[in-house]
């Protein structure tokens, strides 16, 4: 329930931007829909929202939930101000790569790095296994975040739009079953 939360801006995103140079009428009340500037206040509003739900269905806040927001809120905000999609287009690489160097630097700060730290409590793994799984995490991040610089500088605002809907979902799932596969094994051999 809660990854599917985490796609609803995206979606929203993607949605609006679709509707571009579109007029909407709600009464007296019209707007034609600018792009991505739209497209971007939408997702602002949206990331908000998603914070709020979380909170209100788990009473709390999660840091990653609320670093999301803090860049989608200061990127979104430079985009919109200064009339500039490059900023919205450069938020998830630096989110991803702001990621890649948590997780790659929590390898060596403290006695568990980032995944231990965070699914330590729920999963008992080998320390071998933890360092695999977080370095996959690093990876993911980085190639995510680099991806997302190829495909906005080198193809159109629209194909970076509809990279970022399908990469989310695509990436997430990709990244959900090599971390099923690397505990797998272990889980058995917990349960036994």
């Amino acid at each position: 329930m809660k990854q599917l939360l985490e796609f609803v801006p995206i979606a929203l995103f993607f949605i609006v931007y679709q509707l571009n140079g579109e007029t909407l009428t709600l009464g007296e009340w019209s707007y034609t829909v600018d792009g991505i500037f739209t497209a971007t206040a939408v997702l602002m509003l949206a990331t908000l929202v998603q914070v709020i739900i979380g909170y209100a269905l788990s009473r709390e806040l999660e840091k990653r939930a609320l670093w999301m927001l803090l860049a989608v809120l200061v990127f979104g905000g430079a985009t919109l101000l200064l009339r500039n999609q490059m900023f919205i287009q450069w938020k998830p690489t630096i989110f991803n790569w702001a990621l890649a160097l948590a997780f790659g630097a929590s390898q060596f700060i403290g006695d568990k790095n980032l995944m231990e730290r965070t699914l330590g409590s729920q999963i008992r793994l080998p320390k071998p296994v933890w360092t695999r799984l977080n370095l996959l995490w690093v990876s993911n991040f980085a190639i995510v975040g680099a991806l997302n610089l190829v495909v906005a500088y080198g193809f159109s605002e629209a194909t970076w739009v509809s990279y970022k809907l399908y990469s989310a979902i695509g990436f997430t799932l990709l990244l959900t079953v090599l971390t099923a596969i690397l505990i797998s094994p272990h889980l058995k051999e917990e349960t036994s």
